[in-house]
């Protein structure tokens, strides 16, 4: 899906960058597969606010989506590739040979009208589902499972892969999007190939209305605050704030807050690369 930039016809399109949907088959969702969304605006059931900068947005609907590939060695025809407002990634909708029908994050180079299935040794193509033992080294995975039987968890957004490096074992080891490598069990299920839609990376929203459209409220910066608001605010003047930190207190850059007794270190190999 390439990018298409706008004429500065005003201030707010001068930046303004939006994708031009040229894989998107369908624009009406399927009925069945749609359940509501109840906005919280950011805050729990006692009415407290406990995550910030969340509010207002367009009205959505979610897609339910298959995480599982759980319908073993049936072949689904994909029927069609659609928007979802709520993932980075498109989806495509599977119509199975039984008439059931289901959506799944929509691979790259997936196409209407090709065939794709799950199952424990099923070809390793585009689309196709299967558990990580019986992937070929080298694959690109993405929708890959933590727990068997849980659903994807791992590389789901846009643009998004893991490539299986090796098998040692009950484990295979994973390069993951981040560059971490670390062993998961080969039990677990994944889907062959990168997500599609990779593009969505290079989108400028151009203006501050349309990231009040996707539902995020404006951030405002800690020293900008008063002394009694943030740890990096006050000061005389248009002070820095000295080191960077949360309201808590919690510092930004170079504080590790990962648990040390973490049990799933032991399957690590190595730590992502630092910037």
């Amino acid at each position: 899906m390439g990018i298409r930039k706008l004429k500065p016809v005003t201030a707010g399109t001068r930046f303004k960058s939006v994708l031009d949907f040229k894989e998107i088959t369908k624009s009406k969702p399927e009925k069945s597969l749609l359940a509501p969304i109840k906005k919280t605006g950011g805050r729990n059931n006692q009415g407290k606010m406990t995550m910030r900068h969340i509010g207002g947005g367009h009205k959505r609907r979610y897609r339910i989506i298959d995480f599982k590939r759980d319908k073993f060695d049936i072949p689904a025809v994909v029927k069609a590739i659609e928007y979802d407002p709520n993932r980075t990634s498109n989806i495509a909708l599977l119509e199975y040979q039984d008439g059931e029908k289901r959506y799944i994050i929509a691979a790259d180079k997936l196409k209407v009208g090709q065939t794709v299935i799950s199952g424990i040794e099923v070809e390793p193509t585009v689309g196709n589902a299967m558990k990580l033992k019986n992937v070929p080294l080298g694959s690109l995975v993405h929708n890959i499972e933590m727990t068997p039987g849980r659903g994807g968890q791992i590389a789901r957004s846009a643009g998004s892969y893991a490539q299986l490096t090796g098998k040692e074992g009950k484990y295979v080891v994973l390069r993951m999007p981040s560059g971490e490598i670390r062993k998961i069990l080969a039990e677990c299920m994944a889907t062959i190939g990168a997500v599609g839609n990779a593009d969505h990376f290079n989108v400028v929203l151009g203006k501050a209305g349309r990231n009040r459209w996707l539902g995020r409220r404006p951030r405002v910066r800690g020293v900008a605050m008063n002394p009694v608001d943030h740890p990096m605010g006050g000061g005389e003047g248009r002070a820095s704030g000295g080191h960077p930190r949360s309201r808590k207190g919690i510092p930004a850059k170079g504080y590790k807050t990962r648990n040390k007794n973490k049990k799933s270190s032991a399957l690590i190999i190595s730590r992502r690369p630092k910037k």
